[in-house]
């Protein structure tokens, strides 16, 4: 589709390729990872507690699948974490991750008004 066609019926310009905003199902996967490792966990020793299988886990930490609420909580509670605890992780690290993007932003509303 061309720009201009997108920016009329979007009404706003798309975020180029390195401004895209993460996914929630990629930020989940990263915090995923490094809580495994942290602990020292294998993979399939993960997912073996949370009885799925080593290849969906990887998918999900690779940040390739999107995951119920159950699935993450029985995930969680194999890394002794909870549902609550991986949410508000990836909310921080969504606010941190788009917080330059915001500033930016704001300030161009600013300069604007």
């Amino acid at each position: 589709m061309r720009l201009e066609r997108r920016i009329a019926q979007t009404g706003r310009e798309p975020l180029r390729r390195q401004e895209r905003e993460p996914l929630w199902r990629e930020l989940l996967g990263e915090q995923l990872r490094e809580i495994r490792l942290a602990r020292g966990e294998t993979l399939r020793g993960v997912a073996g507690k949370a009885r799925v299988s080593p290849q969906y886990l990887s998918e999900l930490e690779r940040g390739g699948k999107e995951a119920s609420s159950e699935i993450l909580a029985a995930i969680g509670a194999a890394l002794d974490t909870t549902l609550l605890d991986l949410t508000t992780g990836v909310a921080s690290r969504l606010t941190e991750t788009m917080a330059p993007a915001r500033s930016t932003a704001s300030n161009v509303i600013r300069l604007a008004a």
